[in-house]
Parts: C-alpha cells; sequence; structure tokens
C-alpha cells in the first residue's frame, strides 16, 4: 500500500499550489516512505508516496500508458495482473509496458474499456486517474474498503481524493469516505457501484433471497487457501499476524504450508504476536508458531505505554469509535516493531467474523435469515471499523496488511452457503464459525492443534490481555469527571459519547480532526462487536449495553459452551466443555 493525494480541477496551477499539494501529501508519508511523486497537468494534481513491494526498482508512481495520456495514482495490489497484462498485450500485441508494477495495467485497461476498468481488478486498491486527452478524472476503491480513501469538494469546485483525511481536513469544505465497491467519473459527478456480488442483490431483492447452496468444507478450504496463496506475493519480505485465534492461526498455516511445500527466497515464514504479560494472544500464538514452526517473534506492551500511545493513534487511524481505537492501539505498537525488523508486508486475519458470524452474540440469531442479514450488514459496513483499523494501524509505519477472508472469489463461495449451516447451536456443540472449522479439521493432516482449531472467539482487543481494557477504563475515569459526562451533549451534540472511555477518546480526536467534516466521517455510536440494535432485538437482556467488549457480552464469552460439549460437539463426561479447559 501507499498514500495517494490528487487534487483536480482547481483554480490555481502555480507553482505554490503545487507546493501545497506537496506538503499536504507530506501528511502520510509514513504509508509510502520508499518515494515520492508528483504529475501536474495544468490544474490537475496526482501526488504519491510509495511504499516498494512490488516492483521496487522501477514501480515508482504515478504510472502511465503508453503515450502518458492517461495518468494514475494508486494504493494497492493487483493479484490478477499477469492475467490483465496478457489480456492487454493480446489485444494490443505492440503495446509497451514500462514498468514490473503490478498497478500499471490500470492505465492500459482505461484506455481499452474506460470506466469498466474498476470491476476487472482482482486486489485491494484505491486510485485516481487522470485522462489529459478530455481532461476528464476517474477514482475507484475496492469492493470492501480494504484499501482507505476519503474524497473532498473545495470551495473552489476542486475535488480532492486522498488516502487519509489529514490532507483534506485544512482544504475541504466538506469531505467524506470514498464508498468501497464504487467508482467516481467527473464525466457524470456521480458515484457507480461496480461491486454487485450476489449476497448483495439478494440482500437487496424484495422480497429477499436467501443463500442455499450446501456446505462443501472441501470447497470452502480450497477458496480460502487459494486467497492466501495469492496474498503472498511479494518482492521484499513478509510475515503473518498471528494470535493464536482461528482466523490468524489459519492464516498463517496456509502460508507456512505453502512455504514449505515449495520454499521461499526469504526463508522460514515470519510470525508476529502483541500482548500484556501473561495475555491469551501471546500464549496460543506461541503454541501455533511452534506447530508450523515459523519464526516466531513476540512483543509485550504494558498498559500505560498503550495510554500513552492514544493519541498517535489516534491521529493515525482518524476515528474515535471506542471498539477500533481500542484494537488499533496493540496492533500499532506492534506495527512500529515489524517494520524495525525489516519487514514491510504482513497477512491479517480480519474479515471472517462477518462472514461466518463469528461475534459472539450470534449465538442468539433467532433464525437462518436474521443470521445472513446481520453478515451481509456487517461486512458493507466493514470499511468503518475493522478494514480501516487494519488499514491505517499497519500503515502508520510503512507495513501493509493483506487480508484473505475479504477476498473476492472467496466471499462468492462463503456467502453462498445456506446459512442454517452457519447457525450456532449450543445442543449440538456448534460453536461460532463452526463450518470453518470443520474445512480444516483433518487429523491426517492437521493444519492446526486441535485446541487452537476449536478455540473459542476473543475480540483482539480482549486477546491482548484481559487489563488492558479495564486500563483504559480506569484512565478514562481519571480524565472525565461525572459532570462532564452528563453535559457531554452539549459539548458533543452529534455522536453524543455515552461513556467517560467514549468521551476521552471523542476529546483527543478533536485536538487533531477539529473540522465538522472530520467528526461526520465517523459512524454514530460505538461500533460494538455486538451490533447494538441487532443484539437488543434478539436478546432483550443486551439493551441498554454499552461496554464493547467480547467479554461484556451477556456471559456468552464464559458461558457459552456450559451445556456439557465439546467445542467441537463431542460430549465431555464430567460436563466441563474443552473450551474452558483450555483457557485454564
Amino acid at each position: 500500500m501507499c498514500g495517494i493525494l490528487a487534487v483536480l480541477n482547481c483554480t490555481d496551477d502555480s507553482q505554490a499550489m503545487r507546493a501545497r499539494v506537496l506538503a499536504l501529501s507530506r501528511r502520510q508519508k509514513h504509508r509510502g516512505p520508499d518515494w515520492s511523486g508528483m504529475h501536474q497537468f495544468g490544474n490537475n494534481f496526482l501526488a504519491h508516496e510509495r511504499l516498494a513491494i512490488m516492483d521496487p526498482t522501477s514501480g515508482d508512481q504515478p504510472l502511465y500508458n503508453e503515450d502518458k495520456s492517461i495518468v494514475v495514482t494508486v494504493n494497492g495490489e493487483i493479484y490478477n495482473y499477469k492475467e490483465l497484462r496478457k489480456q492487454i498485450s493480446d489485444a494490443c500485441p505492440s503495446k509497451k509496458f514500462r514498468t514490473n508494477s503490478d498497478c500499471e495495467v490500470i492505465s492500459h485497461l482505461y484506455e481499452l474499456h474506460g470506466e469498466a476498468v474498476a470491476n476487472m481488478l482482482d486486489g485491494f486498491f484505491a486510485f485516481v486517474l487522470l485522462d489529459t486527452r478530455n481532461n476528464t478524472f476517474y477514482a475507484a476503491r475496492d469492493p470492501l474498503g480494504v484499501t482507505c480513501m476519503y474524497i473532498g469538494w473545495g470551495r473552489d469546485g476542486s475535488v480532492w481524493l486522498s488516502s487519509e483525511m489529514k490532507c483534506l481536513k485544512d482544504e475541504c469544505a466538506r469531505f467524506q469516505q470514498f464508498p468501497p465497491g464504487h467508482y467516481y467519473s467527473s464525466k457524470t459527478g456521480e458515484f457507480v457501484r461496480y461491486f454487485n456480488p450476489q449476497f448483495y442483490l439478494d440482500f437487496e431483492a424484495r422480497p429477499e433471497i436467501y443463500p442455499s447452496e450446501p456446505y462443501d468444507p472441501v470447497k470452502l478450504r480450497k477458496a480460502f487457501e487459494a486467497s492466501v496463496e495469492k496474498r503472498m506475493m511479494s518482492d521484499v519480505p513478509f510475515g503473518v499476524l498471528l494470535s493464536g485465534g482461528l482466523d490468524s492461526s489459519l492464516v498463517a498455516s496456509i502460508a507456512a504450508r505453502k512455504i514449505k511445500r515449495e520454499g521461499s527466497v526469504w526463508g522460514k515464514l515470519h510470525s508476529f504476536c502483541v500482548g500484556l504479560d501473561g495475555s491469551p494472544d501471546l500464549k496460543a500464538g506461541a503454541a501455533v508458531a511452534e506447530f508450523l514452526g515459523t519464526d516466531h517473534h513476540e512483543f509485550h506492551f504494558t498498559v500505560q505505554e498503550g495510554i500513552d500511545a492514544i493519541s498517535e493513534v489516534i491521529y493515525h487511524i482518524e476515528t474515535f469509535d471506542v471498539t477500533t481505537i481500542r484494537a488499533s492501539t496493540p496492533m500499532f505498537l506492534m506495527s512500529r516493531k515489524i517494520k524495525a525488523l525489516g519487514v514491510k508486508m504482513v497477512l491479517s486475519g480480519e474479515g471472517s467474523d462477518e462472514v461466518f458470524g463469528g461475534y459472539l452474540y450470534f449465538h442468539k440469531a433467532p433464525n437462518k435469515e436474521e443470521f445472513h442479514d446481520e453478515t451481509v450488514r456487517k461486512l458493507m459496513d466493514l470499511y468503518k471499523y475493522d478494514c480501516l483499523r487494519a488499514n491505517k494501524a499497519t500503515m502508520a509505519w510503512g507495513v501493509e496488511a493483506r487480508v484473505p477472508f475479504l477476498d473476492r472469489a472467496f466471499l462468492n463461495v462463503a456467502m453462498a452457503i445456506d446459512p442454517a449451516a452457519k447457525m450456532i447451536d449450543k445442543s449440538n456443540g456448534r460453536i461460532e464459525k463452526y463450518i470453518l472449522r470443520k474445512a480444516f479439521d483433518t487429523p491426517e493432516d492437521p493444519y492446526l492443534p486441535h485446541e487452537v482449531l476449536w478455540r473459542q472467539k476473543e475480540q483482539f482487543s480482549d486477546g491482548v490481555g484481559y487489563s488492558w481494557i479495564d486500563g483504559l477504563k480506569a484512565h478514562a475515569d481519571s480524565q472525565v469527571s461525572d459532570e462532564m459526562l452528563k453535559n457531554a451533549v452539549h459539548r458533543f451534540p452529534d455522536n453524543t459519547p455515552r461513556t467517560k472511555e467514549a468521551y476521552w477518546y471523542r476529546s483527543i480526536f478533536e485536538t487533531h480532526f477539529p473540522q465538522r467534516a472530520a467528526m461526520e466521517t465517523v459512524p454514530g455510536g460505538p461500533s460494538v462487536a455486538c451490533s447494538t440494535a441487532t443484539a437488543a432485538m434478539w436478546d432483550a437482556a443486551w439493551a441498554g449495553k454499552e461496554d464493547p467488549s467480547g467479554r461484556a457480552v451477556a456471559g456468552v464469552h464464559d458461558a457459552a459452551y456450559d451445556d456439557g460439549a465439546d467445542a467441537n460437539g463431542d460430549a465431555v463426561p464430567n460436563g466441563e466443555p474443552a473450551a474452558k479447559k483450555a483457557k485454564k
């Protein structure tokens, strides 16, 4: 990933304006410490801060088509670029490529196919393309919003696009997140959704249509293996974030198996874990690393070190959302250590809980229809929360996070499965993400130790150490008085914080981003891992819950397996579930 900034159709084409654009682009230089680029065409400016992962020697941006009439600045990776290069060469045998960059195909594809280009790309991306032949521009963001991008409008009628909000906040009268799965064309001045998977179309149909494909564990396993393996594309050393939970462990296992099978110029797979001393993640991550034979790196932090970093974290992730900040802080601290080891790219496990209903409140889903609806809603909103965290907390230090669970082809398989198969049923020992676990439960050739494959869900902010959240709450309590919280509605009339922790984060956010437009980019209320409205509808006991920690969800965390069944469905003689035994 990189950092992009585009200023289009402004009224100033002076050298001073060029200098201003360069200065604004440098606000996100942490995203691309390897090189800076700029292209100016009249009153249009395309700037780029590069993190070199593919073709480090010749892939500097902006990139061009053959005659340089089409210019593009890109943040992302295109996994099917070799196939697309072949398509371009077959269509135009004389066409020459200037670099080996995976992103160069975009300019050539636009020349051949116009606005259809975004839907031809398999990868994660945000880009802005300038067509100097008619002075128009085109911008697009990847299907789920794995890559961040904002769009703003200047008072002079100019349009601004940037990887991070901090580049726009002083220049635009209004700005917002660029919607994922959409492109924007200056020809119409409108957003168009190009990403229309069947599960979106069925969700929006009236009456709604629900998936009905039978669960096929082999098909699901092969689809996910393909997703992980395509994301190992890199010309620099890479690793995997390994918390020891199901999702990151499966990603690490598939990557490690591929390296053992085919070899790697980088040697053993690096794995990384972060936590407070004695945290669940550190213990579980070390066990998985030993099983997989990775070169494991364990990073420790204290509650005070995390608190000291909160202001910097909020500046980088550009939100005041409680859950996002809690989880971003350990990830932010770990990414700094990862970069110091010379690693620029990591694989990560975001997205699985949205696809498979892995959050603990899904235990209360009353039927398969509501279960499925909630998974689709959470996927559609993921760019506001976990995608934002995974992108910005790592890119704050020039580390790129890739997320295999949000692969387009994998989603087509996983979201087509009859949601009845995903339902959680304690009476039958079917815990959250049962079908994913079962797909990789191959005792003859195990992907993971049994106790890890069937380990209960932990939120990242819980798994790094339970005292982390308790410490944040205690510190917020010392910073925000009862009277301040009581009058919060007067200071923060929009998205009013309801807890002292939320008030503290909001106060810090406004020191970095005082503009009203900045506040409006953050969705209302906490991104409770249990979606509050849905959870309360499914179980009245959850109404009014303010704490988004997984441990706080109506006792599900501690009591989910109290019915005397093992996590994989086997009866336990003494009535104590194996999931709890593993925690002791």
